[in-house]
């Protein structure tokens, strides 16, 4: 009984995991691994742990993840700090990041501004400049794997869910995937692509932090996807009137179509926004928050120790929608559905893709458009749910009606494949 070194110092074996941590609590389930806050024993440290269940074949996503966690180590990235195999199980021990998300802390502040997003972002920049100098491209980066490493005022952000991250020796890529919304034209266009798919991501989230709401929103994957092919996108107004100039030159130096003429990380970390001499200080919360509370849903798997915040954001929400209805203020039209896909308090975390021999853990696998010509014939449809803020005024920069679809990772090349006749769906718990 007990755990013992193995072969490797970094793998370590057990007969009873429960003999080295105490399990406290779930933070979340899917259809092939379970993630749980645990206590170790002999230090008293808290941690998060992934437990995978073993498979009859070789779990190469698996594989991977671990090949990924055991090369980095940034303090903008959560890491792993050991693993464990049992005869039936194997045990991801991870650093426990309790801070919450992005977007929700976003939510909790009450006074905001590009200062603040300029803070977040460089810290992201930062991160991902390191994980592409190691080889390594994250291939999903979105405002859900953002992360607070605690409740403090003054936390550090973290980059987490490795599951679609990939290193590479040639820089080249082919597999299609990641999350629609945020990924890259050369991935939907089904070209050979490079480490740049990750900046475009961050470009993508910069927009939606001075803004709160998506910079391509439509009513159909397809439709959707035709616009970020194209780059098609606008510094609308009046949401956009007082951002600073600067913060929309980075934005477009991060979103340029072109791959090669895009800001690689460290071009992104010279610039006047990111180091600090031209973002704004006027607070732009208001107008933000009103539009983050629209277009993206307050996800449902917070912890426990998280549960205040929760409350006091309701409430937040509820006195927004109050001065929203007295001011009567013009707001987008955007209508989504949730972020993510829940199962017993947590998202799930199912299988993702398989192409050209390389599995990724993913969901909702979507096709991608062969051609233009009928886009109606080519779209798998995704659920979408009306906004509970109502728009006043229809704005002039959306047509009403259309959509923005939920954030979830995704094969870009087929059809989702099902599970007991039903479609495989996932996500990632805050820690993973």
């Amino acid at each position: 009984m007990g755990r013992q070194e193995a072969d490797h110092g970094w793998k370590k074996t057990t007969e009873d995991i429960q003999e080295v941590f105490d399990i406290l609590e779930e933070l979340g389930s899917g259809a092939f691994s379970e993630v749980y806050m645990v206590k170790e024993k002999k230090t008293g440290k808290m941690f998060a742990m992934k437990c995978v269940k073993k498979k009859q074949k070789r779990d190469l996503n698996l594989e991977n993840e671990i090949a990924v966690l055991r090369r980095i180590k940034h303090e903008n990235v959560v890491g792993m700090e050991e693993f464990y195999e049992s005869r039936t199980h194997y045990y991801l021990i991870m650093q426990l990041v309790s801070g919450g998300e992005l977007f929700d802390r976003i939510l909790d502040r009450g006074v905001y501004s590009e200062k603040d997003a300029s803070c977040v972002i460089q810290q992201v920049l930062e991160a991902v400049s390191y994980l592409h100098q190691n080889g390594i491209v994250h291939r999903d980066l979105k405002p859900e794997n953002i992360l607070y490493y605690s409740q403090d005022k003054n936390s550090k952000i973290m980059i987490s869910d490795f599951g679609l991250s990939k290193m590479v020796d040639n820089d080249i890529m082919s597999t299609a995937c990641g999350t629609p919304g945020y990924v890259a034209p050369e991935v939907l266009a089904q070209k050979p692509y490079s480490k740049a798919v990750d900046c475009w991501s961050i470009g993508v989230i910069t927009y939606i932090l001075l803004c709160g709401y998506p910079p391509f929103y439509e009513e159909s994957e397809s439709r959707l996807f035709s616009k970020i092919m194209k780059a098609q996108y606008e510094f609308d107004s009046p949401f956009w009137d007082d951002i600073s100039e600067s913060a929309k030159d980075f934005i477009r130096n991060m979103m340029q179509k072109n791959p090669s003429m895009r800001y690689s990380p460290e071009q992104a970390l010279r610039h006047p926004w990111i180091i600090g001499k031209t973002a704004r200080s006027q607070d732009i919360y208001y107008s933000v928050s009103v539009q983050m509370q629209k277009n993206f849903a307050k996800t449902k798997w917070k912890q426990a120790f998280n549960a205040t915040v929760a409350i006091n954001h309701m409430k937040k929400m509820q006195l927004a929608h109050s001065d929203l209805v007295l001011k009567k203020v013009s707001i987008p039209d955007i209508k989504v559905t949730d972020t993510s896909s829940l199962e017993k308090n947590g998202r799930n975390l199912a299988p993702k893709v398989v192409e050209n021999g390389e599995k990724i853990a993913g969901t909702n696998l979507l096709p991608l458009v062969a051609n233009q010509v009928d886009l109606k014939s080519n779209y798998h449809p995704l659920k979408a749910a009306q906004s509970h803020l109502v728009a006043h005024h229809a704005p002039t920069i959306a047509e009403q009606g259309k959509h923005v679809y939920h954030s979830e990772p995704a094969n870009l090349n087929g059809y989702g494949k099902t599970r007991n006749g039903k479609p495989l769906q996932t996500g990632v718990c805050s820690i993973m």
